[in-house]
């Protein structure tokens, strides 16, 4: 998930302006959001985040708000049944657990932008005092576990209330710069995805700006760049078969942990086969493409099928990375 709420602490400790964060730190049954959801909660009423809405974001809210008035921190502990959530439809019969934590922005600019930019992987928690702490256990005798992918409560016996890793955004490779390319690749940035797009074709260049990185020259030069150690992903998506059979030849052999390609299935049975009788890649390898890539939902529009490639990228990434 991208980094909202800490971006928006940075800015807040930048301008010292009084928030509060509330933090889901422990669910049990159903609710509407999971452990390390966050919220930021302004004087003003403003909320960045979310902790999922409703009913129970309006009484962490009104929490939230107290707190800032006194100071003082607090946990929560709320049952999400028929009693509590009947007006706003909030009945998942689940509990919630959380912190609430008041003027988090005196943490520091520093602190909450190494978490925004993530350019490697940083743990922090909260102590029994409420404080924020960077972890790190061989320089700090704070319990600090270990974990990759989304934010986990910390381990039974630990001295935090609270404890996540934030680790880099997955890596999301583009082969081609068409018009596919141009309605996948904003739409993957803003699904936390580190895009670069590949093409030969320097026009196209100008059609990719924000975050979205775009890298052209000849093929032969741009298949001899490797992925970051992030866990990344592939999609071929090429002006042609020929251009998709020349990449994913070459992106077989990377360790992306998932691969999809454009085109039908007779077109993936095609070049499969002619992979192995080339012994260009193996079975095991090939399992890992999808082709055609792609959720199956009807799209019929470019933006249709950008929404049916990112659908599937999310659920790899979730099973693959977060093991969800």
């Amino acid at each position: 998930m991208k980094p909202v709420v800490f971006h928006a602490l940075a800015e807040a400790a930048r301008g010292q302006e009084p928030v509060a964060l509330g933090i889901i730190s422990a669910v049990k049954g159903s609710s509407p959001q999971k452990v390390g959801a966050k919220a930021l909660f302004y004087t003003d009423g403003r909320i960045k985040g979310t902790l999922g809405g409703g009913c129970l974001e309006a009484e962490i809210q009104q929490r939230a708000i107290q707190s800032l008035r006194t100071g003082q921190a607090e946990k929560f502990d709320l049952l999400l049944d028929h009693d509590f959530g009947w007006d706003d439809g909030l009945i998942c019969g689940g509990k919630v657990q959380g912190l609430i934590l008041p003027n988090a922005q005196r943490a520091g600019e520093q602190f909450w932008s190494d978490l925004a930019q993530r350019q490697t992987a940083l743990s922090w928690g909260v102590t029994p005092d409420f404080s924020l702490r960077r972890c790190d256990p061989a320089l700090d005798n704070i319990s600090c576990q270990t974990a990759g992918g989304p934010a986990v409560a910390d381990s039974p016996g630990s001295t935090l209330l609270y404890h996540e890793t934030v680790t880099p955004p997955c890596a999301l490779w583009i082969a081609g710069a068409g018009h596919i390319a141009q309605a996948v690749a904003p739409l993957a940035a803003q699904l936390d995805f580190a895009v670069t797009v590949f093409d030969d074709r320097p026009a196209l260049e100008q059609c990719f700006t924000g975050e979205v990185s775009c890298k052209t020259d000849i093929w032969e030069k741009l298949l001899t760049v490797q992925p970051s150690s992030a866990p990344s992903f592939g999609l071929i998506v090429t002006r042609g078969h020929r251009h998709d059979a020349l990449v994913l030849q070459n992106w077989i052999h990377k360790p992306f942990l998932f691969l999809g390609m454009i085109g039908s299935a007779r077109k993936a049975r095609i070049i499969f086969e002619h992979f192995i009788e080339e012994r260009t890649a193996t079975v095991e390898e090939l399992q890992r493409v999808a082709c055609p890539v792609g959720i199956a939902i009807g799209s019929q529009s470019v933006t249709e099928i950008a929404v049916s490639i990112m659908a599937q990228f999310i659920e790899k990434r979730a099973k693959l990375v977060y093991g969800l």
